[in-house]
């Protein structure tokens, strides 16, 4: 029997150290995963930080970007590989929404909901996060998030405080 293949949104974020290249060398690990499929990165943007108390303009800015997958892993499976590839590349969790060298987020999930103690699917600030529409519109115009609408709708209403970062020449994926 041939595994279902469920479409995926993963955002990905990192402001300390090489983020572009940690990020790309993520997405990268995830695209050779056994399980995950046809990955597609959306161009990377920088951010100012968002802590619990707001925007920090003092802490390293964020590169983010969206990728698209499918994959036949369950959600808690796919959840146990991004954390292991965020623990490969320092990732430490010791301050909610503190400095990260990387962090991977299941956005969506087919259509599905998943709801308990380590993971919540659809993400639940996918809606007011401009660092995960914008580039998320670079790969798909028309694209909805579950339950909240059109992601060009809901990114007109909070704004894109994002900018294009300029990646080298070779970092596609």
């Amino acid at each position: 029997m041939i595994a279902q293949r469920v479409p995926v949104l993963l955002a990905f974020g990192a402001n300390l150290g090489d983020r572009g290249e940690t990020i790309r060398a993520a997405q990268q690990r995830l695209a050779e995963a056994d399980g995950v499929l046809d990955l597609v990165a959306s161009p990377l943007r920088e951010t100012i930080a968002l802590t619990v108390d707001g925007p920090d303009d003092d802490a390293p800015r964020y590169l983010n970007g969206v990728a698209t997958a499918e994959t036949t892993l369950d959600p808690h499976q796919l959840l146990d590989l991004v954390q292991s590839i965020e623990s490969d590349y320092g990732r430490v969790r010791d301050t909610h929404w503190g400095d990260r060298t990387l962090d991977i987020d299941i956005m969506l999930f087919g259509g599905r909901v998943v709801s308990d103690e380590r993971l919540q699917i659809p993400h639940p600030h996918a809606f007011e996060r401009d660092f995960v529409l914008a580039p998320w519109l670079d790969l798909d115009p028309d694209a909805v998030l579950m339950g909240h609408g059109r992601v060009t709708e809901l990114l007109a209403r909070i704004g894109d405080t994002t900018r294009r970062f300029e990646e080298p020449t070779d970092a596609t994926l």
